[in-house]
């Protein structure tokens, strides 16, 4: 009896074995395109990984870096990346000249707009007319270039009132501090990044949101191939839950979220990142997604986010709806 319970025991911990070993191979392989550098505002894809998330729905997640919405969006349009993370703006203006991009928006992460004007106190520009005649750097990869104009303009000032310097993204923080320009364009998301670097040079940071200026807008979207979609929908839903799941707890527990991160990309500071998280979640949390749900597309919203696009682009509207861009199936799978 001992001797068949043994073996009986062994042939069944075998066969668990290779059941599991079977079920590690069978993970779905997922590439996720991500729209920058590494960041606070980058976190919950690491935290999926991290936390289980996606393992626990047999998803096997790997990330890339980018150098902006455009070239996000090209990557996962081309097959390259299954899914990613771009400025809505940049795929409805990219789909606007190509109707047959194979790409959509899927889920909403930053409901407002992100961008800002950051100076320093010193400079005496506090507030958005302020900036009137100043000296202001941007790089040349964000979206918030396509906006300025009209921001400018709807704070009653000339489309050209400032006098616009394009520089690499890592030079903007030491030309702001050591008065190569009194302001620079940056998303709110890296206020403590900048913050950091006011209080090391004795100054003190001061932050003018866009969207406290009349920007109301869909900003960093979750968007997908459409061969993705179609042809692996539930591997789509299985990583949209997870991801749902993994920014959820970013928000409620940034700091892990932070160690996360730093635990993938070691060359990011666990403090840094998680005052960004703090910065981020505010444009992810807030009256609207309490109206509209976590990672809601409303067709309202979608609308408005078209008219501003189309304006920034110098588009016609009638050239675009904005709607072809949208992919609701995932959000309704939550």
């Amino acid at each position: 009896m001992r001797k068949g319970f043994t073996r009986s025991f062994l042939f069944a911990a075998s066969l668990a074995g290779g059941l599991m070993s079977q079920g590690a191979l069978a993970a779905d392989k997922v590439t996720y395109q991500l729209d920058w550098l590494p960041g606070g505002d980058k976190s919950p894809v690491y935290v999926g990984v991290q936390q289980g998330f996606f393992e626990a729905e047999g998803l096997e997640v790997s990330i890339a870096s980018g150098r902006g919405s455009t070239d996000a969006i090209t990557k996962i349009a081309t097959g390259q990346a299954d899914i990613g993370s771009a400025d809505i703006g940049a795929l409805m203006a990219a789909k606007a000249q190509d109707d047959s991009l194979p790409v959509k928006a899927v889920y909403s992460i930053f409901n407002q707009a992100p961008h800002a004007f950051f100076t320093l106190k010193k400079n005496g520009i506090a507030e958005l007319t302020d900036i009137d005649g100043k000296k202001v750097a941007t790089s040349p990869f964000t979206s918030s270039n396509a906006f300025l104009p009209l921001v400018l303009k709807g704070n009653g000032l000339a489309e050209d009132a400032v006098k616009l310097t394009k520089a690499d993204p890592g030079a903007l923080g030491p030309m702001l501090m050591n008065g190569g320009t009194d302001a620079i364009i940056a998303w709110v998301t890296n206020i403590a990044l900048f913050a950091d670097q006011a209080k090391a040079t004795g100054n003190e940071l001061v932050v003018l949101p866009w969207s406290d200026a009349g920007l109301e807008l869909y900003s960093s979207s979750v968007v997908a191939s459409d061969k993705f979609l179609s042809e692996r929908p539930d591997v789509a839903k299985r990583f949209m839950r997870a991801f749902d799941k993994s920014l959820k707890f970013t928000h409620d527990n940034p700091r892990k979220a932070a160690e996360d991160l730093h635990s993938m990309v070691p060359e990011v500071d666990v403090d840094v990142v998680t005052a960004q998280i703090g910065d981020t979640m505010k444009l992810v949390v807030n009256s609207v997604s309490d109206r509209d749900g976590l990672g809601a597309l409303t067709e309202e919203r979608v609308a408005l986010t078209w008219d501003w696009v189309a304006q920034a682009e110098k588009l016609e509207k009638g050239v675009l709806n904005p709607e072809t861009v949208i992919d609701r199936d995932l959000l309704e799978a939550l």
